[in-house]
């Protein structure tokens, strides 16, 4: 069981990786379609306000929710296993097809999943905090979407009588603060979620007690690896991200990243696992809609939607799957 404790730590924090490459272009699309920053130069800034986040979020509220997703009388290594697999095989197709889906929901899916597998009964779930998670699945975007408009729409009003070349600079300037507050919301929120998971096994072995014990070195290796996962980028996600949806300009950029900073840091703060993907679309078709509707590409939106809705059930079917194989041959 320790073998298998030390390859769940391993397979954590290699999601936590491919998090960070495949959610790359949620913190870097804006800042690079607007010419602000090269890909290379976007991600390197990304990727260091990933891991300045530790410094930040100290209270570990996601983790905790995370850790608090299926009651601990029902979890065991086979069903964290599982449930890493499942999460990590959906990241990957995702990634691959371009589709920015949420490495949040896939994980909680791929848990739930593992677990149902194993008991048979929903009872397993603690209801809160799923009712929570999926609710802000929804509301994250619409959160993102209704910020973003509002922030837009008070800018183009506080700079209307400004010279368009000088407005430009400024806000191209800016969007490097915008962006760096997105990326550490990003990091707060998503580092957090496998922090929350490695601390499910190290308890279900009787290693530590419960979250409060974490050890130092499991922020600081999941922090670690979703900026080193930022790095190394994502391209195929950050093209629909940055100009598939809606053309955006320095000053929408701006508009966007705050909107999606203030949503990311406002959930943490209450221990809301949300997609930082989800809320980053939802920003930009918000920046989109202050034009007109039709600058949103509307059809687009919906392929997104429907992969957001498909995440979880599909991550929880992956996992169950995952499951029954490893509790057959392990």
């Amino acid at each position: 069981m320790f073998s298998l404790l030390i390859v769940i730590i391993v397979l954590a924090l290699i999601f936590d990786f491919i998090n960070g490459f495949h959610d790359a272009a949620n913190s870097i699309a804006t800042i690079v379609s607007t010419k602000v920053l090269t890909p290379f130069q976007a991600v390197i800034w990304a990727a260091f306000f990933n891991f300045v986040a530790f410094f930040v979020f100290k209270d570990h509220k996601v983790a905790n929710t995370i850790a608090k997703t299926i009651y601990p009388e029902f979890i065991d290594l086979y069903i964290i296993l599982a449930g890493i697999i499942a999460a990590i095989c959906w990241n990957l197709i995702t990634w691959w097809y371009g589709i920015p889906s949420s490495s949040s929901h896939t994980l909680i899916g791929g848990f739930i999943g593992a677990a149902l597998a194993k008991i048979g009964s929903f009872k397993v779930v603690v209801l809160a905090n799923l009712t929570k998670t999926v609710l802000f699945l929804f509301l994250s975007p619409l959160i993102g979407l209704i910020l973003a408009f509002i922030i837009t729409l008070l800018i183009v009003h506080l700079f209307k009588k400004s010279n368009p070349y000088k407005a430009e600079r400024w806000f191209k300037r800016l969007q490097l603060l915008s962006s760096a507050a997105f990326s550490l919301g990003h990091g707060g929120n998503d580092a957090q979620k496998v922090m929350g998971l490695i601390t499910v096994a190290l308890v279900s072995q009787g290693i530590i007690p419960d979250i409060k014990a974490m050890p130092n070195w499991v922020p600081i290796a999941c922090y670690s690896s979703i900026a080193l996962g930022t790095m190394s980028g994502g391209w195929k996600i950050v093209k629909t991200m940055g100009t598939r949806i809606t053309k955006v300009t320095p000053l929408e950029g701006v508009a966007a990243e705050t909107a999606g900073a203030s949503t990311l840091i406002l959930t943490e703060g209450l221990g809301i696992p949300v997609s930082t993907t989800h809320t980053i679309a939802g920003c930009i078709m918000g920046v989109g809609a202050t034009k007109r509707l039709s600058a949103v590409r509307w059809g687009v939106t919906i392929n997104l939607i429907w992969a957001w809705v498909l995440t979880i059930p599909v991550s929880a079917a992956l996992a169950a799957f995952f499951y029954f194989i490893i509790s057959k041959f392990i």
